[in-house]
């Protein structure tokens, strides 16, 4: 008896049938039989159901001989199950990577809840994807099973069955089916959560719910919506069979009414000619099933809906629609408006503010396009008030990371009147990325580009022949930013030759290494305990912080690596920490049941990752190029490597020339790290050559060497020091970099030779 039984019913879906069932059949958790019911589809849909079957024998292969509909498909489907919880998938949508694990382990820590209710995001053609609005409704708090009657807010989930989990004893005891029609998971769904004696939730997304960009088979023009009536009148008549049922009467009736008037309102949904009728069965339904004693809502566009509904008044109801609209759209042009008058206003406070003198003790920083105090702007200012105080230092960023500011630091709103103060007068103005296309340089400003890593991949002039990775970037615009650089930071040859070619201009650059590694060679031995300890690694584990970087070449995130697998396949000697790239708003979405994993991707400091850690697991993230620094053995999972390569280009062969050992494959990877060849001799070679390359400069010492360039005078008055004034670049084989995990608990009562805490550098990577 396998633990799940998945149900796919297929019509008409042969585009994208391949993805759902691979979506089951990749899953890291086995144990699971996949019921496919072929509902008489005239495509292809049911060689393909044939050709999965014939290659895996956890599928069954159900070939209907005419079309029934999608809910006597997954009857025929409930017909063969055998597993101990039933799951429903349509066959457009797909589930995400470890969500079996994860509904398995959730389902044994509630103690085999009758229902188990999860989320799902809608993922879009163009690559969007959008978590679920009522998301917070499954937060895990509370007992760990309850009733509805706790929560009865889950009635407010769409009515949809393939965002649960049941029991199958429990469907087979209480003979739950599904009837025929177009919204044939309404009664099951109200069924199912009124009748389930245990509920339980989980808070992750678990199918990724296709729109298509011609929508589904709900959003064509048909009278067929008018099933939606008959859907009702079973669910009424499901409660009229159960009277111990009887105080849901009231809430199930309101959200039929919610749903009627729904359906009437979507725009395409009904023909013209049958919405009058609609809104008459509307009233009709709103007498039949009105319970007695029945409070409608007062006040509130709820209230008035329901009384319109109850009057029959669909002109009123049409009217004060089309006002809603008229005044949505109205709110909308007037913000627009009092927009472009406040724009307005701001250039010419912008402008005025142009006239003023420069301040000569003002710099202004930001990083990543105002995401906080990160990266080698955050290190550089770090320094500049230890060896600059009486520079006065300001950083742009929205109120979501504020609190990553120092004491000391101003803020700045992105776009505020402070903001175009501060661009008009600022002597100096530092960031990784670039200010405000409408920000024009004044003579006698300075501006460092201390960019955000050293570049593998393509980047500036570069990408015009990668029109994936350009996607539609102005190449004239970029290059009127890069005419306001005075200097350019770079932290070996390499990164000078590149920037000098992909971003031609006449600023000048600075070899002087990334100020956010300095915390790389200054970090204590204490320092990487306490970071370990904060983090939840076990003392003696082996961390592995897995860091891939995005792919161009398609949208949205999806993981490269099976995560749960390998997390599992490494035991519990082994902590794996996922930090997914930060142009990605989700989390690491994986392995969400393994006490061996870690979701790090929201943590404030990339480089408090790397001290924490004992090997980097990357594919083509810039973040190698700093780990190296620390000495420490990196792997590389190049799976993709041509992909990537043609779609975004690179510098060189990273597969030629790595800084660890490089793994084609997930099994390759599995065995490089079970059996200790990632910190073997051949690892450590290959750390040394890409080292000796990339490394020469970071020595602990660039951002003094910023700072005292750029910001001190010199006994003479000038601004920036002569280059022998600067401190010089201790040698790589003269550096002591931050001890390893290993050596830190071995070397716990001498501390590490290290000046600098770690909580002076919150900076943060571009994979």
């Amino acid at each position: 008896m396998p633990r799940f039984s998945v149900i796919v019913p297929a019509y008409k879906v042969q585009a994208y049938l391949h993805a759902c069932l691979a979506s089951v059949l990749t899953q890291s958790f086995t144990d699971f039989e996949l019921i496919v019911v072929n509902d008489g589809s005239p495509d292809g849909s049911g060689e393909i159901i044939d050709e999965f079957a014939g290659r895996d024998h956890r599928i069954t292969a159900i070939h209907l001989p005419e079309n029934v509909g999608p809910g006597h498909a997954r009857n025929a489907g409930l017909s063969r199950a055998t597993g101990d919880y039933l799951l429903f998938l349509d066959s457009d949508d797909t589930l995400a990577p470890g969500s079996l694990r994860a509904i398995a382990d959730r389902v044994k820590e509630t103690g085999g809840p009758d229902l188990l209710v999860y989320d799902y995001e809608r993922t879009y053609w163009n690559g969007d994807a959008r978590r679920n609005r009522f998301a917070g409704l499954l937060a895990q708090s509370g007992p760990a099973a309850f009733v509805l009657d706790d929560r009865p807010e889950l009635l407010r989930l769409l009515t949809v069955v393939w965002n649960k989990a049941y029991r199958r004893e429990f469907v087979e005891r209480r003979g739950l089916s599904f009837p025929p029609g177009y919204y044939e998971a309404t009664p099951w769904t109200h069924e199912a959560l009124l009748a389930a004696g245990s509920i339980a939730v989980l808070d992750r997304v678990c199918v990724h719910y296709r729109q298509r960009r011609r929508g589904n088979i709900l959003a064509t023009t048909s009278r067929r919506h008018f099933d939606i009536f008959k859907q009702y009148d079973r669910v009424f008549a499901f409660l009229d069979s159960h009277p111990e049922l009887e105080r849901w009467r009231p809430v199930l009736f309101g959200r039929m009414l919610d749903h009627l008037t729904a359906v009437y309102n979507v725009p395409g949904r009904l023909p013209r000619s049958a919405r009058a009728d609609y809104f008459k069965r509307c009233r009709s339904y709103y007498r039949r099933h009105r319970p007695r004693k029945y409070r409608a809502p007062l006040g509130g566009r709820s209230g008035l809906r329901c009384l319109l509904v109850r009057l029959g008044a669909r002109r009123t109801f049409r009217a004060l629609g089309a006002v809603h609209r008229l005044r949505l759209r109205s709110q909308a042009r007037a913000t627009a408006g009092c927009g472009r008058i406040r724009e307005a206003a701001l250039r010419l406070h912008y402008r005025l503010q142009r006239r003023r003198a420069l301040d000569p003790d003002l710099a202004v920083f930001s990083a990543y396009r105002d995401r906080g105090y990160v990266c080698n702007p955050a290190a550089i200012e770090a320094r500049l008030r230890e060896l600059a105080p009486h520079i006065r230092t300001a950083w742009v960023t929205t109120l979501e990371h504020a609190h990553t500011l120092p004491p000391g630091v101003r803020r700045l709103q992105p776009g505020s009147a402070a903001y175009w103060t501060a661009l008009a007068r600022a002597k100096y103005l530092v960031s990784n990325a670039e200010f405000d296309h409408r920000y024009t340089k004044r003579a006698g400003q300075l501006n460092l580009q201390t960019h955000h890593g050293t570049p593998l991949k393509h980047m500036g002039l570069d990408l015009r022949e990668f029109p994936a990775a350009a996607r539609g970037t102005d190449f004239e615009q970029l290059l009127q930013h890069v005419d306001r650089w005075d200097y350019s930071l770079s932290s070996n040859r390499h990164s000078s030759l590149t920037w000098e070619r992909a971003y031609p201009s006449g600023f000048t650059t600075l070899e002087y290494g990334q100020p956010r590694n300095d915390i790389f060679q200054r970090a204590t031995t204490e320092d990487i305990l306490r970071i370990r300890a904060e983090l939840g690694i076990p003392r003696d584990s082996t961390a592995v912080l897995y860091a891939p970087t995005h792919r161009d070449y398609r949208g949205g995130y999806r993981p490269e690596l099976d995560v749960d697998r390998m997390a599992r396949e490494l035991g519990p000697g082994f902590t794996v920490l996922m930090r997914t790239h930060h142009l990605y708003d989700t989390g690491a979405q994986h392995a969400a049941g393994q006490p061996a994993f870690l979701d790090v991707s929201r943590h404030p400091s990339v480089e408090q990752l790397c001290l924490a850690s004992d090997v980097l697991l990357t594919d083509y993230s810039s973040l190698m190029f700093d780990y190296a620094n620390l000495d420490r053995p990196i792997v590389i999972h190049a799976e993709d490597w041509e992909v990537y390569r043609a779609s975004r280009g690179a510098y060189f062969d990273i597969t030629a020339q790595p800084p660890g050992l490089v793994a084609r494959s997930e099994d390759e990877l599995t065995d490089i790290l079970a059996t200790d060849a990632w910190r073997g001799p051949r690892s450590a070679q290959l750390r040394a050559a890409f080292r000796e390359r990339f490394c020469p400069y970071d020595d602990g010492n660039a951002a003094e060497r910023v700072v005292r360039r750029l910001f001190l005078e010199d006994h003479r008055g000038l601004r920036g020091l002569p280059e022998d004034t600067l401190p010089s670049v201790i040698p790589l084989e003269d550096r002591r970099p931050a001890p390893a995990p290993g050596q830190a608990r071995a070397l716990s009562s001498r501390p590490h030779t290290g000046t600098l805490s770690v909580s002076a550098s919150l900076a943060s990577s571009d994979h």
